[in-house]
C-alpha cells in the first residue's frame, strides 16, 4: 500500500476519533433501579484530549515500578555470623578443600549473587502524570466505558445485593469496575460494595491512569465529576 494512502487512512482515523469525542462529550447518569436519569456534560479539557499511547505506557511502567518494595536482601559469606575456624585440615582427608563453615555450599552459609536492597522507583513529572490521567479518561470515554451514578447512591441501603442487582440490570456483573467516589469515607455505598471482588473503590483525589486502564468500566458518582472538574480545570485555562 502506498505511503500516501497509509497517511490518509491514519489522518481520517484521527478526525473520526475527534468527531466522535465531540459528539459524545456526555455520559448517562443512572438511578438505583438501573434506569437512565439524565445526561451530564463533561469538560472537554479532561475528556477530549488527544490520546498519547506512549505516555500511557510510560505511566504504567513508572506506576508498577514504584509499587516494588526492593527490600529483598541476602547475606554474603562475609556477612553471615559464624565461626571462621577451618572446618577440617587441608590435606589427608580425601575431601574437598574448605575454609570456614560460612561457605555458600553449606546450609546456613552465604549466598552467591543473591538480591540486595535497591530502589526500583522511577519518576514522572506532574504535568506528564496529569496528561496521562486525561488520556486515560478520554480513552475510556471513547470506548463508552464511563458511566455516571446519581448522588442518591451514597445513601443506598448498606447491602451488597442492592448494588449487585444494579450491576446486573446494566449487564456489568462480570465486568471489572472502578467505582470513583467524591471523597473516601465510610458511607453506605462503600459498605454495599466492599464485598464485591470485581469492584475497586477509589476517590477522585486518588484516581490514576493505571486503575482506569486496568478496569473495564468506570462508575463515577455525579458529585465526583464536579470535584474532578474543580480540581483540574481552572477558569479560562486549558492543558497544553
Amino acid at each position: 500500500m502506498p505511503k500516501k494512502t497509509i497517511k490518509t487512512i491514519k489522518k481520517n482515523k484521527k478526525e473520526i476519533r475527534k468527531k466522535s469525542v465531540k459528539t459524545r462529550l456526555s455520559i448517562p447518569v443512572y438511578d438505583l433501579d438501573g434506569s437512565e436519569k439524565e445526561l451530564v456534560a463533561l469538560p472537554k479539557e479532561i475528556f477530549a484530549v488527544e490520546v498519547n499511547e506512549k505516555l500511557l505506557a510510560q505511566y504504567v511502567r513508572v506506576y508498577l515500578a514504584n509499587q516494588r518494595q526492593g527490600t529483598a536482601s541476602t547475606k554474603t559469606r562475609g556477612e553471615v555470623i559464624g565461626s571462621t575456624r577451618k572446618i577440617y585440615k587441608q590435606k589427608g582427608t580425601g575431601r574437598a578443600r574448605h575454609g570456614d563453615i560460612k561457605a555458600p555450599v553449606f546450609v546456613g552459609g552465604g549466598v552467591v549473587g543473591g538480591p540486595k536492597q535497591r530502589d526500583y522507583s522511577l519518576r514522572l513529572n506532574k504535568k506528564q502524570a496529569k496528561k496521562a490521567l486525561f488520556n486515560a479518561l478520554t480513552l475510556s470515554l471513547q470506548k463508552g466505558a464511563i458511566i455516571g451514578l446519581g448522588d442518591e447512591f451514597i445513601k443506598i441501603e448498606a447491602k451488597t445485593n442492592k448494588f449487585a442487582a444494579f450491576l446486573k440490570s446494566l449487564n456489568l456483573k462480570k465486568e471489572k469496575i472502578l467505582l470513583v467516589l467524591p471523597k473516601m469515607e465510610r458511607n453506605n455505598l462503600v459498605l454495599a460494595v466492599r464485598n464485591l471482588s470485581n469492584v475497586t473503590i477509589i476517590d477522585v483525589n486518588s484516581i490514576n491512569p493505571f486503575e482506569i486502564l486496568r478496569n473495564g468500566k468506570v462508575l463515577i458518582v455525579k458529585a465526583g465529576l464536579q470535584v474532578l472538574e474543580k480540581r483540574f480545570v481552572k477558569a479560562g485555562q486549558t492543558l497544553k
